[in-house]
């Protein structure tokens, strides 16, 4: 039930067509809930047809033409009643994690050089987000809302410094064992 959540909360941000919604995921809400562009646009439909959401008035009606969405009072209400819901956390999945393990029982052929793959990827994404950090969230721009915001987005930063510091760690075992094994 996330995906209508994450897109009534971009729609309560800011009013917009799916095409725009699908380049906000790219640039914010897809870092930490990601959606196609199929996914958008059918929920799209699933909001409106719930009566959350409403398609804006278009002054040239056209066939083909870009609608743009707002949140209805009924999608603010639901939103809400999601965000102050109780929710347990998910367990902890990961695939290489899992492979790590199995390299424990069958060998450590390749993996070491996949972790230094991901320890590249992390260390990237590390980077972006302190960059969007640097550029979004300046000294004194403190309101409630860039706050919460910015809360976000240090938790991804924390998630990538852990994920840097645990692969550098986890080269470095693998490095020093014998024979790679």
């Amino acid at each position: 039930m996330s995906l209508p959540h994450a897109i009534l909360t971009a729609l309560v941000e800011k009013p917009s067509s799916g095409l725009e919604l699908t380049r906000r995921f790219d640039r914010s809400i897809g870092y930490f809930w990601s959606a196609t562009h199929q996914q958008i646009y059918r929920e799209l439909g699933k909001l409106e047809a719930e009566g959350y959401i409403r398609a804006l008035p278009s002054a040239q009606p056209a066939r083909g033409q870009k609608k743009s969405y707002e949140v209805l009072p009924a999608g603010r209400t639901e939103l809400a009643r999601w965000t102050a819901a109780a929710q347990e956390p998910k367990p902890q999945r990961d695939v290489l994690l899992l492979r790590l393990r199995a390299a424990a029982v069958v060998g450590t052929e390749g993996i070491e050089a996949d972790l230094r793959r991901h320890l590249d990827l992390h260390r990237r994404q590390l980077a972006e987000y302190e960059e969007i950090e640097k550029r979004d969230f300046p000294p004194g721009r403190d309101s409630d809302r860039d706050r919460i915001q910015h809360l976000v987005l240090r938790a991804g930063i924390e998630l990538e410094t852990f994920w840097t510091r645990w692969l550098s760690q986890a080269v470095e075992e693998l490095a020093d064992l014998p024979d790679g094994d």
